[in-house]
């Protein structure tokens, strides 16, 4: 991610004297920026997609940045890359957002297989493989980096491993985001499962933890819990991870735990069967639950805690419930990456390594949408101490639980939208533990049958 100092000086080397610096990276505008120039000063107007002429006529450096973020993530980052764009005047810089999910991952590889990829883009750390490093992605040079001040002591290390491939650097972390237990601080004072600091009390356990929800339970007269029951995967992988079970792809077969998958299919299948959660939540519906007060806790992402904050809920957060005897929690990180160009210029290169290190500095205001920051000199300060609910589980990074690499896996993937077929007849009660499992391992029988598609 990192080429050779620009011979002159640059925001990057003006960004050394402060408290992190960055770098950045770089390409020249290339036959169409050129063209389109050349066509809007002949007619008079703006070429979309084209850079401005001011950007070939003056000595700003070009960046151009793509990523999935809409919504209240959406707001969050268009407010620090304006604070960014502030303080780097010298810096032309410009980010598009694409369509969550496929769409932005095709976007992302189509650009990179004609050479003529972002500067930088943001994708999850669990899409790494499938973007194919080397032939998609361009590496990163972790001197340049560190000269920015990003570098394993910053990052915890269970994340910074996730980052390399065949031995290269290829990916900035930028947070950790995972499945927490949210709890509805009125419901539960009620139910008495909340101690003296206003926390909720610690169980660990199955039978301890349905006990709790059927305390709870006694209070809304509806539900103990709320989760989504038509995208269970994330849910069950939290489950099956909390009890050491993984699954290992080869090429045309793989390795699962049965045993451990059929335990935590179980614990879906009696949430919804014995009526402590709903048996169809999705979307918008889950969160209602404990807006509602129709359920005490839920299980959702961190991201939600805006919505939780926009309803006027009196609610906190917790990790992940300790079902198996621990806080193992599916989780992904948001990470930048350079899709590969085939002239990668040294000063955008440099103003790209910049530019996410100075988001990686200033990633107090990303916490505020619930995503735990990648770089821990923000996580252990004292502002992020007081950033609440967000710093009472600020331990899942520690715990997060990446899904098995495989070109379909992933946030995004195939595997998690075809997995929630058969998860999803556990919460409707339509299937057996046992079926959805036989129904699972078909699904993921036939994904290896499928050639990757880079």
């Amino acid at each position: 991610m990192r080429e050779a100092p620009p011979p002159s000086p640059t925001p990057f080397r003006a960004a050394l004297s402060g408290p992190l610096p960055g770098s950045g990276r770089s390409s020249g505008p290339g036959r169409r920026a050129v063209l389109g120039a050349g066509l809007a000063a002949a007619a008079g107007l703006a070429v979309a997609g084209c850079a401005p002429p001011d950007a070939l006529l003056t000595s700003r450096t070009r960046l151009r940045q793509w990523n999935l973020f809409a919504g209240g993530d959406g707001n969050r980052m268009i407010e620090m890359h304006d604070a960014y764009q502030a303080e780097h005047p010298g810096v032309d810089f410009r980010a598009t957002t694409f369509t969550w999910g496929a769409p932005f991952y095709t976007k992302v590889a189509m650009g990179a297989a004609g050479g003529r990829g972002a500067d930088i883009a943001t994708v999850h750390i669990s899409r790494l493989e499938s973007l194919a490093p080397g032939r998609l992605l361009d590496p990163i040079d972790p001197a340049i980096l560190a000269e920015a001040g990003i570098d394993d002591t910053v990052v915890l290390p269970n994340i910074w491993e996730k980052c390399f491939f065949d031995g290269q650097l290829y990916a900035i972390p930028i947070d950790t985001h995972v499945l927490i237990q949210y709890y509805n601080l009125d419901v539960c004072r009620e139910a008495g499962v909340l101690d003296a600091d206003d926390r909720l009390v610690e169980v660990s356990g199955l039978d301890d933890y349905l006990d709790l929800l059927r305390e709870i339970q006694g209070v809304t007269g509806a539900y103990g819990l709320s989760l989504d029951t038509w995208n269970p995967w994330s849910n069950f992988w939290a489950l099956y991870r909390q009890q050491d079970g993984d699954i290992v792809f080869g090429e045309d077969d793989y390795e699962m735990d049965d045993d451990k998958a059929l335990a935590a299919m179980e614990v879906l299948y009696r949430l919804s069967e014995e009526g402590l959660s709903p048996r169809h939540s999705r979307d918008a519906d889950t969160a209602a639950n404990l807006v509602n007060a129709r359920a005490g806790l839920m299980i959702h992402g961190n991201w939600e805690i805006p919505t939780l904050e926009a309803a006027g809920t009196n609610f906190s957060a917790t990790q992940f419930p300790a079902v198996f005897g621990n806080h193992r929690t599916r989780g992904d990180s948001h990470c930048y990456v350079f899709p590969h160009q085939r002239d990668r210029d040294p000063e955008r290169t440099r103003a790209a390594v910049e530019y996410a290190a100075w988001m990686l500095r200033n990633s107090l205001t990303w916490a505020r949408g619930g995503h735990i920051p990648a770089y821990q000199p923000v996580v252990e300060s004292a502002e992020y101490d007081a950033l609440q609910p967000q710093a009472e589980y600020r331990e899942a990074a520690e715990n997060v639980q990446f899904e098995p690499q495989a070109w379909f896996s992933g946030s995004a993937g195939r595997l998690q939208d075809e997995a929630a077929g058969p998860l999803t007849t556990l919460h409707q009660g339509t299937q057996t533990p046992e079926q959805a499992l036989d129904q699972l391992k078909r699904i993921i029988r036939d994904l290896l049958t499928v050639p990757s598609p880079v």
